[in-house]
């Protein structure tokens, strides 16, 4: 059993109207104190580690988040999120963090995770403005999958499920900016998959769990958001533990928790549209 302890979306800096940014150092504190504790085989951090200002500043607050980072006793693995990437490179990312942030996989025993670092940078002078996902970072996703040999956790920053974003604060009236506009060719590549996958991201600011083709897909609440916690900030982290069966626990002011089965069997392919049917007929 393979233990992974989660936070997302900390958004150091000042708060907004839903972000609880100026809560961030001492909640950050308090998840390395409690996964000190836990000691999970390693940590992940899936990006927006700053709200973005300006390069000057964005550089100052990435720095202070990264030296929260270095008082835990395992390993870190860091994504960076597009607030990350507004100001900064990802040459900036590496030198504050002091670790590469090239794709990479990490062997887990039974498991492997893949760290799929696609480019999170919401591209605005270019209309329309929003994500654009290069085809060297799906290529890499393909040619992971279809090498697979053992059953692989997916993680990156933006999450491809395509799941509804009914509800949601920033996304219900923007959903375009809740994912790639190449979601669905990245759904196509992930059921490629001859091993079982699970795929887990954040910038979305919810728990979820929306099962796509066999896969299920997880988004982690941030862990300063507060539109769904009253204007307080969710003080949300998780806990993954992969095994033949994954159990998720999100604790804090919005829990969650569920147990999953991945299997390597994809679904059937979705039959074709009933009206294309009744008019042959």
């Amino acid at each position: 059993m393979t233990r992974i302890a989660i936070v997302t979306d900390i958004h150091h800096g000042a708060p907004s109207h839903t972000k609880r940014g100026d809560t961030a150092i001492d909640l950050l504190t308090q998840f390395c104190d409690w996964a000190n504790m836990e000691k999970p085989d390693l940590v992940l951090d899936l990006g927006d580690r700053i709200s973005d200002i300006d390069t000057e500043t964005d550089l100052r607050l990435e720095r202070e988040v990264a030296e929260v980072f270095k008082h835990l006793d395992m390993p870190v693995h860091h994504i960076c999120g597009n607030h990350d990437r507004d100001h900064l490179s990802v040459a900036d990312n590496e030198a504050i963090l002091d670790t590469g942030l090239d794709h990479q996989l990490v062997d887990l025993g039974d498991w492997q995770l893949a760290l799929w670092r696609a480019d999170a940078k919401i591209h605005r002078n270019t209309p329309p403005a929003g994500f654009d996902l290069p085809e060297q970072d799906l290529l890499w996703l393909s040619h992971m999958v279809q090498r697979a040999e053992k059953p692989t956790l997916v993680a990156s920053h933006v999450p491809c499920s395509g799941h509804s974003q009914i509800g949601n604060y920033y996304f219900q009236r923007n959903a375009s900016l809740s994912t790639y506009p190449q979601a669905e060719r990245v759904r196509d590549v992930l059921a490629q998959a001859r091993v079982p996958l699970v795929c887990i991201a954040g910038h979305v600011h919810w728990n979820t769990v929306t099962t796509v083709d066999g896969i299920p897909h997880i988004t982690q609440q941030s862990l300063t958001e507060s539109f769904t916690t009253a204007g307080e900030p969710a003080r949300a982290w998780g806990m993954l533990e992969l095994g033949e069966t994954i159990h998720w626990q999100v604790f804090g002011d919005d829990p969650f928790e569920t147990r999953l089965t991945p299997t390597r069997q994809r679904w059937t392919t979705p039959l074709a549209q009933f009206i294309s049917k009744l008019s042959e007929e």
